[in-house]
């Protein structure tokens, strides 16, 4: 994973599977099926680098041989939380990776007019202080949606809260950084800037639309 010490927060995934993908999922010819699968993967791909430093904990086991020690994920299993809807897209992804995991879902659109979310639904997990969550986003744009799903899962206990996005802005990373600078962003590309209507350059386009075929 690359770093740059202007963007603290941010962990940017620089693997060639992951960047050979969002190429292609750039791609304004790209169909809704490839892209929804090249989100998938993506996804799965950018678990496995943002996952590295969960702690780890002995378990005892017994194989066809004999009783050894090994280790497993300490404390509770991960949650996975998309932003609908855009974020539904990427949740088969990391969930193969990391099959246990439970799943929450926060509803958050953002208005034309002021850029800024709306909230309309949360659903998370009771145990939230006792969780560790990745917020899913194909998108971090303006910073907005996500520092209000960030804020909201505080409320309800977490502490512990990862930012998963395909591409960023940075508007978006520094708005998120400035509001929550202790949830680390995860994404595949840091991208150029904002269009005056808020969209990613270059971007992908509205991945909503795109993941399920409404634009």
């Amino acid at each position: 994973m690359d770093t740059t010490p202007d963007f603290p927060t941010l962990r940017i995934v620089s693997h060639p599977l992951v960047q050979h993908k969002v190429t292609v999922l750039r791609d304004r010819a790209t169909p809704t099926k490839q892209f929804k699968e090249l989100v998938d993967e993506i996804a799965m791909l950018m678990a496995y680098e943002a996952t590295a430093d969960l702690p780890l904990e002995p378990v005892g086991v017994d194989t066809p041989l004999e009783h050894t020690t090994g280790r497993q994920i300490a404390g509770k299993k991960l949650t996975l939380v998309p932003i609908l809807r855009a974020g539904l897209g990427m949740v088969e992804g990391v969930a193969r990776l990391v099959p246990g995991a439970r799943i929450g879902h926060i509803g958050l659109y953002r208005d034309h007019d002021t850029l800024e979310p709306v909230d309309y639904y949360f659903k998370v997990p009771s145990d939230a202080a006792e969780r560790d969550f990745f917020l899913l986003d194909p998108m971090l744009a303006t910073g907005g949606s996500a520092a209000a799903a960030v804020s909201s899962l505080k409320r309800a206990g977490a502490s512990r809260i990862r930012f998963l996005c395909l591409v960023a802005a940075p508007e978006g990373v520094r708005r998120l950084a400035a509001t929550h600078p202790d949830v680390l962003v995860y994404c595949a590309s840091l991208d150029r800037e904002l269009n005056e209507q808020g969209y990613i350059l270059p971007g992908l386009g509205d991945a909503g639309d795109r993941l399920f075929g409404t634009r």
